[in-house]
């Protein structure tokens, strides 16, 4: 059930548990930023010392204020958080922020005290924002409980690290972006991400939500919420941590390899629709694009400059980051010549070669030229423009005017316009800001931003899918070789013929009902190919006798599979997997197969379940899918097969769900039909700790 969270954002009754009148002090910085809003609500200050602090009065204790304290902050060590909590709740507190560090970030038995902190919360029926937090903020109701200050604005922050969210507030004022709301939600032990990011989806004066993240929690409800902010208008930009070669190394599978935690996350922005970005100043540039009043509605670009380095260096970064740069037609290219010089370039992009220093309203005039056309999705302006009004004061005005101008051409055609400036924070590039254009410094910043945008736009969310029931299935999923192929059998994934051999005996009459030529596998070996576990193209008893004691010598495998050899020439080898993140839950991989998948990385990944189209669609991204399509008289293969493999094989993991990882590989993919070749399976025995058993 989503709780109410207004007692956070604006109570009636404030106590800043914590007040300090040191200067240095967090105590000072929340009663000083508190104080601001007094007009709106009753603040008290409780200090221990009952000194006075910024000229205003201080209580010893939240027993002695007047009212009963809607909201309280605390401030004060880990030491005295615990009697903090206590005084508060009894002083009728409906909702809490602690910006008290050192508890639940320490040690397992501090995360445990922070757990019983936040039920005793809970029970109370209070909000706990924190521990280790920042703070938060609504500019709409004057409350500001941070170190920090946020201009008004339409952005709604949600941000784990503390710090990370006021470098995001400096870098948003810069680029002419207000905040509607702060929330540093750090330990998270009450109230998480994912119910800050729900109480922005109805909070009106919120237009876009960029989100700082390491900890996801339950990611698939998060995720699911993303998706309901997207569907009302708000998109949510995501920053979040990356994989690491430690996370790598715990990995059993290709598939676990190549399902990192920053790849799950990917899978998950590309169903909600949350934007991903790395750094952030790309948070910042991105929502520049968000927030402008006119959304492109297609790849097509057109630009326009006073020189031809710059334009010429925006098209290359523009056509880098996936946009189309394309020649004009001689109709515009006609009128744009009948205002320019001969020297100027018309046919997009446009140097108006310069005609700036002629008269700067020529920037205006080719804007609205190109915004008239309808030749373009979005227009940019590349170079000089913004730099004129630093030469004196008869071009500022001038050039204020131009901006104006053209910013109105721009959407009074209803187009999206964007500049990048050499002068970015000059007056003109400031009054273009404060009319929703936005400014870059940075050329690739500004075509990196743009081409997210235009990505999302051809590429539309595919939808956060619902896990099936837990499987009812009494019987455990089986750990061994043949196991796991009858259980992907009875999914309906077809396997090439195989029989067990513990002898070497076995193995020849296993060969001999199979019918050579046959395939030698040593089971135990995750990698087999890797330790030379596998042997091809047997074509008699001899050699298989040989195969068979030389991987007996070497490898002192646990068993034999004696397979029949598949037609491998006549088709493709897939990887085809699902791992089931900690915060994401299951995600499907298709790829290259064999030692392909990790030698190229050739890989696409959905969260899970898939469909049968969602599957033929990640089939179909991949660089080398023409393999797969009848490239170079090759004969097309059967991807439909291999999309059902991969809906079939998902939807069986997420159903189980002390399925690990699941994989298949090598998938051979042929003209008609598929066959796996391979298959390997780990499974949860507790949570974290994931033990593969393939082969045992």
């Amino acid at each position: 059930m989503t709780r109410d969270l207004r007692a956070l954002f604006d109570p009636k009754t404030l106590a800043i548990l914590g007040a300090s009148s040191d200067p240095t002090k967090w105590g000072y910085a929340l009663a000083r930023n508190a104080l601001k809003g007094a007009h709106r609500r009753s603040v008290f200050l409780v200090n221990r010392r009952g000194e006075q602090i910024l000229g205003e009065p201080s209580y010893r204790s939240l027993a002695d204020v007047p009212q009963p304290p809607e909201l309280v902050a605390i401030v004060v060590r880990a030491a005295g958080f615990e009697a903090a909590l206590d005084e508060s709740l009894r002083a009728g507190a409906r909702a809490i922020v602690a910006i008290t560090a050192g508890i639940g970030e320490k040690d397992a038995a501090g995360l445990a005290l922070q757990k019983a902190f936040a039920n005793r919360v809970r029970a109370a029926g209070a909000l706990l924002v924190g521990p280790n937090c920042l703070g938060i903020a609504d500019t709409g109701t004057e409350l500001n409980l941070t170190w920090d200050r946020f201009l008004p604005g339409s952005v709604g922050l949600i941000s784990q690290s503390g710090n990370l969210g006021l470098e995001l507030a400096q870098l948003g004022h810069d680029a002419g972006l207000g905040f509607s709301r702060f929330i540093s939600v750090g330990n998270q032990a009450d109230v998480d991400a994912a119910e800050c990011l729900q109480a922005m989806i109805g909070h009106a004066p919120t237009r876009a939500i960029p989100v700082y993240l390491e900890d996801f929690g339950d990611g698939r409800a998060f995720a699911s919420i993303a998706e309901s902010a997207a569907a009302a208008g708000k998109p949510v930009v995501l920053l979040t941590i990356g994989a690491t070669p430690a996370s790598a190394r715990v990995a059993q599978s290709h598939t676990g390899a190549l399902v990192s935690d920053s790849i799950a996350v990917d899978a998950t922005c590309r169903a909600s629709g949350m934007y991903r970005v790395e750094t952030p100043q790309q948070m910042i540039d991105l929502l520049q694009v968000l927030l402008a009043p006119h959304q492109p509605a297609g790849r097509r670009v057109a630009i326009a400059g006073d020189g031809g380095g710059h334009v010429a260096l925006a098209a290359d970064r523009l056509i880098a980051r996936g946009l189309l740069v394309e020649p004009f037609s001689d109709r515009l290219s006609a009128s744009l010549a009948g205002i320019l010089p001969p020297t100027a370039t018309t046919r997009n992009p446009v140097d108006i070669a310069g005609a700036g220093e002629e008269d700067v309203f020529n920037f205006e005039r080719v804007v609205r030229l190109m915004a008239q056309s309808d030749e373009a999705d979005a227009l940019v302006v590349t170079g000089y423009f913004g730099g004129y009004s630093e030469q004196s004061e008869d071009y500022r005005r001038l050039e204020l005017d131009v901006a104006t101008a053209l910013t109105r051409a721009a959407h009074d055609a209803g187009r999206f316009l964007m500049v990048h400036s050499m002068y970015p924070k000059s007056p003109t590039s400031q009054q273009l800001r404060r009319e929703s254009v936005p400014v870059y410094a940075d050329i690739e910043a500004a075509a990196l931003a743009l081409g997210r945008r235009a990505d999302r736009v051809a590429n539309p969310p595919l939808g956060v899918p619902s896990l099936p029931p837990p499987s009812r299935s009494a019987a455990p999923v089986p750990t061994d070789y043949f196991g796991t192929r009858q259980l992907l059998a009875e999914a309906g994934i077809p396997f090439a013929e195989a029989r067990p051999a513990e002898s070497e005996d076995a193995a020849i009459a296993a060969a001999a009902a199979i019918g050579y030529p046959v395939v030698l596998k040593a089971l135990g070996a995750m990698h087999k190919s890797d330790t030379g576990g596998v042997r091809l193209g047997i074509s008699g008893e001899a050699p298989l006798k040989e195969a068979f004691r030389e991987m007996q010598h070497r490898l002192r495998p646990t068993s034999f599979s004696v397979e029949k050899e598949a037609p491998l020439a006549r088709g493709l080898e897939l990887l085809i997997g699902v791992k089931r993140d900690r915060s994401f839950g299951p995600v499907a991989l298709v790829g290259l197969g064999g030692i392909s998948a990790e030698l190229f990385h050739d890989v696409a990944v959905a969260l899970a379940p898939v469909t049968v189209d969602e599957g033929v669609a990640l089939i179909r991204s991949l660089r080398g899918a023409q393999l797969l399509l009848g490239y170079r008289g090759r004969p097309r293969l059967d991807v439909e097969a291999a999309a059902r493999a991969l809906g079939a094989l998902s939807q069986l993991a997420a159903a189980r769900p002390e399925i690990a990882e699941i994989e298949i590989n090598p998938l051979l993919v042929l003209d008609r039909g598929i066959l796996a070749l391979d298959a390997r399976l780990t499974i949860r025995l507790a949570p974290a700790k994931l033990t593969a058993l393939e082969g045992r």
